[in-house]
């Protein structure tokens, strides 16, 4: 086992691709985007109640090295002020198991 960061961020589709591509260039490699989501905030429920699709939130977590957050935050936080969104940050530990694929 070994600690890891775990990044949740909430944001429109639409900048979804900004935030991937920040993910990508400051090497987080492990992440996932979960599309269409309905969240609640201080405003109230938000959902993508339109016909046009992409308009609504993504949510993507991801994990990266605790050295690493820094310069994730430094690139996400514009966009996120900017369009909208929320980031969490939690440390987390990794386990990882010790079988090789091959072996199975």
């Amino acid at each position: 086992m070994h600690p890891v960061t775990r990044l949740e961020i909430i944001a429109d589709q639409v900048e979804m691709h900004k935030i991937t591509q920040v993910l990508d260039q400051t090497g987080v490699s492990n992440y996932t985007v979960i599309e269409n989501v309905l969240h609640k905030n201080l405003q109230g429920m938000v959902t993508n109640d339109s016909a046009i699709t992409g308009l609504g939130n993504t949510y993507v977590f991801a994990y990266c090295l605790p050295d690493n957050v820094k310069p994730v935050l430094e690139q996400i936080r514009p966009i996120l002020n900017k369009f909208g969104g929320t980031c969490y940050i939690s440390e987390v530990m990794e386990v990882r198991s010790t079988r090789c694929i091959s072996s199975l």
